[in-house]
């Protein structure tokens, strides 16, 4: 057994990689459990750095140090991929009242931050830690580093007391937001706003009974009906197909067709037939369902189509494939002509 403390003790590359990779791995497994039906996610991870110090585990200062950059430059780099694109476009819709509330919670723990040094004895790099940690704010802490470090102070201190705080500055929102849902509860309050936008697809079979729409071309029934949906599958006589705008349908046609929960049960006036099979289940392997089509997630990584509408791409007519569905943010999109594409 001499070779396996060895392999978790000695600081060496082969080390800090195996000790990194288990911290994350467990981190991530105890981020899916949920409780009540919350999940702290990838913050589990925080969990584990500070178990795994407590137990004595450590890896070589320089590849920690390397580690830390690299991390934070990939992080930022994903946040910028998912939050840049929409960043300006959000002050369209409240963005502007948001950031600047923002602004105030950042002003007012700055404040805290500043008196926790002057008042409390606190070092000003654990202090700094502990603003960073408890607004969740990861790249400030990188940046806060190194302004410490320019200014001669010992920046030894931040990552610790940030890894500390921060899973309880994402619980602490978790309980904040509870307590809210339970005061507006009992005050008869609206919980969601009554304009809310629908943030996820729904997907349906439906069979064509309806004979106001037999001989009608694809173009044709979705300019009548003023409902959004995409057929995603055809099938007409055992064979399956890929429709486009100018597919005409006939009678007993089945279709998969992804659309929003709200208007699924107008598609069932329209079709005829909605199936009894429920095709919202996670673990559906699109694949299988049939020999002849291949489906595929693809992620938006050229710079050149960040901000084109999806119908100006031409996808289906150039080569002949079929989007369905736009994953942004954990949200799932209806991939509607009109939605503008965004990097990640």
């Amino acid at each position: 057994m001499q070779w396996f403390s060895e392999l978790f003790m000695s600081h060496t590359a082969l080390q800090a990689v195996i000790i990194i990779s288990v911290i994350i791995a467990f981190g991530l497994a105890l981020g899916k459990i949920r409780v009540w039906g919350i999940s702290l996610g990838v913050t589990f991870v925080f969990f584990a750095g500070i178990l795994a110090g407590h137990i004595g585990l450590s890896i070589d200062p320089t590849i920690l140090h390397y580690t830390e950059n690299l991390g934070l430059v990939l992080f930022v780099y994903e946040l910028g991929l998912k939050v840049g694109p929409g960043f300006f476009s959000s002050f369209r819709k409240g963005g502007l009242e948001l950031n600047m509330l923002g602004l105030g919670v950042l002003a007012i723990g700055t404040l805290m931050a500043v008196l926790c040094t002057l008042c409390l004895g606190i070092p000003i790099g654990e202090a700094t830690g502990l603003l960073c940690g408890a607004t969740t704010n990861t790249p400030a802490l990188g940046a806060a580093q190194q302004a410490l470090e320019q200014v001669g102070r010992s920046a030894s201190g931040a990552a610790l007391s940030c890894a500390v705080t921060y899973p309880l500055g994402v619980v602490g929102v978790i309980l904040a937001i509870i307590a809210l849902r339970g005061f507006l509860r009992r005050s008869g309050a609206p919980l969601t706003p009554p304009q809310e936008e629908p943030d996820g697809t729904f997907i349906a079979e439906f069979q064509v009974c309806n004979p106001a729409i037999y001989g009608m071309s694809v173009r044709e029934i979705s300019a009548v009906s003023k409902t959004r949906f995409v057929i995603s599958r055809l099938w007409r006589d055992h064979d399956v197909s890929l429709p486009d705008s100018t597919t005409i349908l006939l009678k007993d046609d089945h279709l998969l067709v992804i659309t929003t929960p709200e208007d699924a049960a107008k598609l069932k006036v329209l079709f005829g037939k909605q199936e009894a099979r429920d095709w919202n289940k996670k673990d559906i392997d699109w694949n299988s369902i049939d020999n002849q089509l291949i489906s595929r997630r693809i992620i938006v990584s050229r710079p050149s189509i960040n901000g084109k509408k999806l119908g100006s791409l031409r996808l289906r007519n150039q080569y002949h494939i079929n989007i369905s569905r736009i994953s942004r943010s954990g949200l799932h999109l209806l991939a509607t002509p009109e939605l503008v594409l965004q990097l990640g």
